[in-house]
């Protein structure tokens, strides 16, 4: 069976293209892209208005399971991701068991296609455990469908580890993606240190914290020439440290995510704790040097770092409560808001950023919108309004830091494979 889009804004930089098309999918690839397409059998979807563009991937989501199923699902994850208009997400490991043998990757991958709405690639766990002290089973993982490594959620703290595992990694040329945090500095900091953490009588945070692990990091892997991706960034000193790299050849690439793209410490004023998040909220310095890193090509990806909790969980007192935010499904809808309605990123950036940039920084299957390539498609409507409440979610969980927002755009179409994933705005059950 065959499928038309018709008359959508088709925006791809790596098919070159930004103009109004029509596309042919048919056995899930698709067939022709150009003006005034016909097919003989079929359905056709009008796309007016609309931007269509190549599948979205999410370099950093939580599904957590197995363990937390309160929390969230593979399949409740992967409809959250679908609603928020992305094709794809890359699962981390801090599940319970940690996911770090190569069985433990082939239980993703099974159930993701039994009950996925979207593709879902495994992380696996970089240590045993996440301990930060011998390494997991990478090459079983790497067999059974892994894409990259990472102890997300901590970071490594033996610097003679981490050299170990970046020269492990070289040899299969697969990507670690490191989370920056020295403990030793954090202690029991919950909030980003200095003039609001005073006062708020709470403990501090240093950005020193995340950005000597990020020096460090980035000098192992000058030293292996193994492929580094930075998760998370929060501070400036952290941007310039990669932009340094850059310059100087090092493989390394690095993701923000929205909420440190368009939240500063200045909100934690209520002891909102949905506002907690690993890392914390930074001064509106740092913020504007991360949107400034986007803008500029340092920063290669915006991803979620989709982080569900059980809300009794999060009505604790604000150091007694978990770490972490949703993401996946109002990030689309927060760069369009801040970002593209205010012009300073256009469609081409945000398939740049959201698609092509995860995709090359975690070496995950390419996609395009020109023919012959498989049809995972991202339809945006510009104009759509959201209103961020707690009944809006498809994700089993509720603890969004930008609950109560008015958000502008958002996906009405997700093509995964040729198939629906989302139609209408709505999640295609599988």
């Amino acid at each position: 069976m065959a499928l038309l889009l018709k008359n959508g804004r088709v925006v791809d930089p790596v098919a070159r293209i930004d103009e109004i098309a029509d596309i042919i999918v048919k056995d899930g690839v698709i067939a022709e892209v150009g003006p005034d397409l016909k097919i003989e059998k079929g359905d056709t979807l009008d796309v007016s208005e609309k931007v269509v563009l190549p599948g979205l991937v999410d370099a950093h989501t939580h599904l957590r399971e197995p363990g937390r199923e309160d929390e969230e699902t593979v399949a409740s994850g992967t409809a959250a991701a679908a609603h928020g208009g992305f094709t794809a997400v890359c699962a981390m490991p801090n599940t319970s068991p940690v996911c770090d043998t190569g069985s433990k990757v082939r239980f993703i991958v099974e159930r993701a296609a039994e009950e996925g709405v979207v593709r879902v690639y495994p992380i696996g766990a970089l240590t045993k455990g996440q301990e930060g002290v011998a390494l997991a089973e990478i090459g079983d993982m790497l067999a059974e469908g892994a894409v990259a490594f990472s102890d997300d959620g901590r970071g490594v703290q033996s610097a003679g580890v981490m050299r170990v595992a970046m020269d492990y990694l070289k040899a299969f040329d697969a990507p670690l993606v490191a989370h920056c945090e020295d403990e030793s500095l954090v202690g029991h900091g919950v909030v980003n240190e200095g003039v609001i953490s005073t006062g708020l009588g709470m403990p501090g945070w240093p950005a020193a914290a995340e950005e000597v692990m990020v020096a460090r990091d980035i000098r192992l892997a000058e030293l292996t020439g193994c492929r580094l991706h930075l998760a998370h960034l929060s501070t400036a000193g952290s941007v310039t440290l990669v932009r340094e790299a850059k310059r100087r050849g090092v493989r390394v690439t690095c993701e923000v995510t929205p909420h440190h793209l368009f939240l500063d410490e200045d909100m934690l004023i209520g002891y909102d704790t949905n506002l907690k998040m690993n890392p914390p909220l930074r001064t509106a310095e740092d913020r504007l040097a991360l949107v400034e890193g986007l803008l500029d090509g340092t920063v290669d990806c915006i991803a979620t770092d989709h982080a569900p909790h059980a809300a009794h969980e999060k009505e604790l007192e604000f150091e007694l409560a978990p770490f972490g935010t949703t993401g996946v499904e109002t990030a689309l809808s927060l760069v369009n808001t801040n970002l593209v309605a205010t012009e300073k990123l256009s469609w081409a950036d945000v398939a740049r950023l959201m698609c092509h940039g995860p995709r090359s920084a975690l070496g995950l299957p390419p996609v395009s919108l020109s023919a012959g390539q498989v049809a995972d498609i991202t339809i945006v409507d510009p104009e759509a309004r959201v209103e961020v409440t707690p009944e809006w979610f498809v994700s089993r969980s509720r603890n969004a830091a930008f609950l109560g927002s008015k958000l502008l755009g958002k996906a009405s179409e997700v093509l995964v494979g040729g198939c629906f994933a989302l139609k209408n705005g709505k999640v295609v059950a599988r």
